[in-house]
């Protein structure tokens, strides 16, 4: 059966043909559409197949193991930036080792277009010595998925796999299986010497984890996933060889189709199982004068290569062939190679001039959105007092930063409004305020309340609660209905605890919230709440149609 699909959706559908139990998620760009595609898969939800938003990465992968440990497959789904949250769970992961076989799939994001930065999630497969995907085409990233969890369970390890943006939300056509494989019964396989990690149970996993390194490299020279194709004669060696991986490998291909004969002269190593082959490596090495390295991200190959080779002819992102930032291009590829060997290769265009007529379109607040009412409230009452900081948090409520408010001063992660805020008032700073939405509160914000709330800190906390996670497109939101009880729960009293309705008729209201709870010199917090008009939109028509 053929499919036209993107790169998320045949990932989705390929760990549902895969036997899938369970997938674990918080939504993240360019990530998110993995865990919506599950959702509404009649095939999901006739095998009854676990697929409810997470609370954050964390939880994610923690509930992850504890399906594995029962002997079920679970997906772990996230953008790049979330791995960081999950890392603590996730590098123990390879030391306790997977019972039922865990996928976690990381979205990365070249070019930051909706992230903080620019992060290559490779670095933590090699970091939890745990083998690593990544796949260079959206069939591949289907047919990864079977392979991808019998491996895990054969090698008893979770399998990292990475793809980025392009990668994600770009469509092909996907041949997919007639028939999903059933889903792996219960069982109660896991050893609890090997999950319950003190340090003398761990140091034994650490040796026989560190032992698997080798088996691990041979299995990535062996995949049908990486492939070296090699033409030259006895003794010949081809003036250059190019190494790629991921969507790197797709745009060198792309390039090399304009050639025609030339072509054949260069061998290609192509990657996409780590841990790096070094033997495919070192062949390639031996038959090329020159090497040229194109990966997407971070220049981890090529930082090995350079290790291994013996040669000064390596090219890529460190000797500035390639551009160590942003996002590859067919057309940058091209330059490259043609820099490397543009005798041979004049055919390939020597520059790439950007468009320069697309006029920009910067990102904005929805017209209608009450984070508008928010931060005009907030601007109002912050002209009263001198020097006072903003700090702002992960959401679509981050464009408060943008004229026409320009009114948060920070932004670094999930959850730090919060603890930044109480940062800057133990320092002496006020008023310090934090804005944090809904989901984000929940994800990683209420830890810091929790703090906040233990010293008394002097800040005002707005949680702005639109009703669902907006910024990737309106999933559900945690703690929907629930952020008085979680803050009362944590300790703060009904007194400094206010909810308010962010409207322009309500402003006079909602100034005065934010101005009383300034000047109390203790930790409050105000619930500015106002669905989201995406989602608002969206049900009122949805009500339409049911009438």
């Amino acid at each position: 059966m053929r499919k036209l699909l993107l790169g998320d959706e045949a990932i989705a559908q390929g760990a549902l043909d895969a036997g899938l139990s369970g997938v674990y998620a918080y939504p993240g760009t360019p990530s998110t559409e993995i865990t919506e595609y599950i959702q509404l898969s009649p095939l999901a939800k006739e095998r009854g197949v676990h697929s409810r938003w997470s609370t954050n990465e964390k939880t994610a992968m923690e509930e992850a193991l504890g399906m594995s440990f029962m002997g079920k497959r679970a997906l772990v789904c996230m953008k790049h930036v979330g791995m960081n949250v999950c890392a603590d769970p996730f590098v123990n992961s390879g030391m306790t080792g997977v019972n039922g076989g865990v996928v976690v799939l990381v979205a990365d994001d070249p070019s930051m277009h909706s992230s903080q930065d620019e992060q290559d999630s490779r670095f933590y497969g090699k970091f939890a010595m745990v083998p690593t995907f990544e796949p260079s085409s959206q069939q591949e990233a289907y047919d990864m998925m079977a392979v991808a969890f019998d491996y895990s369970e054969r090698v008893c390890l979770p399998v990292l796999m990475r793809v980025t943006t392009r990668m994600a939300h770009s469509r092909a056509v996907v041949e997919v299986k007639d028939e999903s494989r059933e889903q792996n019964e219960l069982n109660y396989n896991a050893v609890a010497a090997n999950w319950v990690l003190l340090p003398a149970n761990a140091r034994h996993r650490n040796d026989k984890v560190t032992a698997q390194q080798a088996e691990l490299e041979e299995d990535a020279a062996n995949s049908k996933f990486n492939s070296l194709s090699s033409v030259q004669g006895e003794g010949a060696k081809a003036p250059l060889g190019i190494i790629a991986s991921g969507i790197g490998y797709n745009y060198v291909m792309e390039c090399l189709s304009s050639l025609g004969e030339g072509v054949g002269s260069f061998p290609i190593l192509k990657i996409s199982q780590y841990p790096l082959p070094k033997k495919l490596v070192r062949r390639m090495l031996d038959e090329c004068e020159q090497v040229l390295i194109v990966e997407e991200g971070q220049p981890f190959i090529e930082d090995i290569v350079r290790g291994v080779a013996l040669m000064p002819g390596v090219h890529g992102k460190l000797d500035g062939t390639l551009p160590r930032t942003g996002e590859l291009t067919p057309d940058a590829v091209g330059k490259a190679i043609n820099a490397v060997a543009n005798a041979m290769l004049s055919t390939l265009s020597s520059s790439f001039e950007p468009c320069s007529d697309v006029v920009a379109r910067p990102p904005a607040l929805c017209q209608g959105c009450g984070h508008r009412d928010v931060y005009a409230a907030l601007n109002e009452v912050l002209k009263e007092y001198d020097n006072p900081r903003v700090f702002g948090d992960i959401g679509c409520y981050t464009l408060g930063f943008l004229p026409p408010f320009r009114a948060i001063h920070s932004c670094v992660d999930m959850g730090a409004s919060i603890t930044m805020a109480k940062g800057a008032a133990d320092a002496g700073q006020w008023p310090a305020v934090a804005v944090i939405g809904d989901s984000t509160f929940t994800h990683s914000g209420m830890t810091g309340l929790l703090d906040a709330i233990n010293e008394n800190a002097d800040i005002t906390v707005i949680i702005s609660d639109n009703l669902t996670t907006g910024m990737t497109g309106g999933q559900d939101s945690a703690g929907t209905n629930k952020f008085e009880a979680i803050c009362r729960g944590l300790g703060l009293s009904d007194e400094h605890l206010r909810v308010v309705v962010p409207l322009p008729k309500n402003m006079p209201e909602i100034t005065q919230a934010i101005r009383d709870k300034i000047n109390y010199h203790g930790t409050s917090v105000i619930i500015p709440r106002r669905e989201c008009m995406q989602t608002l939109q969206r049900h009122l028509k949805q009500k339409k149609l049911n009438n």
